[in-house]
């Protein structure tokens, strides 16, 4: 692994999208970067937090996010080419549900909250219950360059510039490009989670703060559409020991069918494991993966959600 040339603290961050700020730091292509990244909170929420702290989130200063960095040579129409070296967790995280917000928000209008502990050296499952257990793969959620319409714009959607991503395979040895639409790409990341499944179902992963080194590149005259990534190898092997149990939601909506399928498996994980239907939602969120698993036979396409046996046994 490269060794990094810089590190950027944690406090210098920012929030939303604005290609006015200025970089903190200008780098060559190539360099190697340590980003100290604080969780999607911008820690207020900790382990002393209780549920009542989730209530007063502000969704204006949520995933701070660290940067931007500059980087020279960079112009509209390239790509900055980010490898992702490696992630140094810190061993907290939380999962809330927060009103309003997440794919079941209408059933689960009550605010939640579990706090994690896990271990950040041997990195093995972290206790969710007395009786589950979810393997750990850190990444970032959050990772982008800056827009080039003016002011200031909302960190919460992904665009096709990234920002909030949340693709849970942007892990180590992973490399993404991203297209520039500014001078420098104007560079950030945070929102880093320790665990989260494909879709983060009720809004939240296992959203933990924690250091990612990282190595910034440019390719020339890409003319990227939009983010693409390459993965080292297989982006599963946390969860396919087992097998996994799965629902599914048929019908023409790919949006109802993927309700239906995770409401399906909130009701089956309550039937077999006793866990309150918040609870199984949350757990969902950092280890179930939505699918779409059919989408040419109309009228009626198929969405699955797949939730990995071993996290119960």
């Amino acid at each position: 692994m490269a060794t990094a040339a810089h590190t950027i603290h944690g406090d210098r961050c920012h929030l939303g999208w604005d290609n006015a700020f200025p970089p903190v730091l200008t780098v060559a292509p190539g360099t190697t970067l340590e980003f100290e990244c604080q969780d999607a909170s911008g820690g207020r929420l900790t382990a002393a937090s209780t549920v009542a702290d989730v209530t007063t989130l502000d969704f204006g200063r949520i995933n701070p996010v660290t940067g931007p960095v500059y980087i020279d040579g960079a112009r509209p129409g390239d790509a900055v080419k980010i490898t992702l070296e490696a992630f140094a967790p810190s061993g907290f995280g939380w999962t809330a549900n927060i009103q309003g917000f997440g794919l079941l928000a209408d059933q689960f209008a009550d605010p939640a909250l579990h706090l994690w502990s896990y271990d950040n050296v041997a990195m093995g499952p972290a206790a969710f219950s007395a009786t589950a257990r979810v393997p750990l793969k850190p990444f970032a959620g959050t990772i982008g360059l800056a827009l080039a319409e003016p002011g200031l714009h909302s960190v919460v959607p992904p665009r096709r510039v990234g920002g909030n991503l949340d693709i849970r395979d942007l892990a180590a040895g992973v490399t993404l490009y991203l297209p520039v639409e500014v001078a420098g790409g104007l560079f950030s990341i945070g929102d880093t989670h320790a665990a989260q499944g494909d879709g983060e179902i009720c809004g939240t992963a296992i959203e933990s703060p924690m250091s990612v080194t990282l190595t910034l590149d440019l390719i020339k005259d890409a003319r990227l559409e939009a983010p693409r990534f390459t993965t080292p190898g297989p982006v599963s092997r946390h969860l396919d020991a087992k097998g996994y149990e799965v629902t599914t939601g048929v019908g023409p909506d790919l949006m109802t069918g993927a309700r239906e399928a995770v409401s399906r498996m909130v009701d089956l994980i309550c039937a077999t494991q006793g866990l309150k239907p918040v609870e199984a939602y949350m757990l969902c969120s950092v280890c179930g993966d939505l699918r779409i698993s059919e989408i040419v036979d109309m009228p009626n396409w198929i969405v699955s959600f797949y939730f990995p046996r071993l996290v119960f046994d």
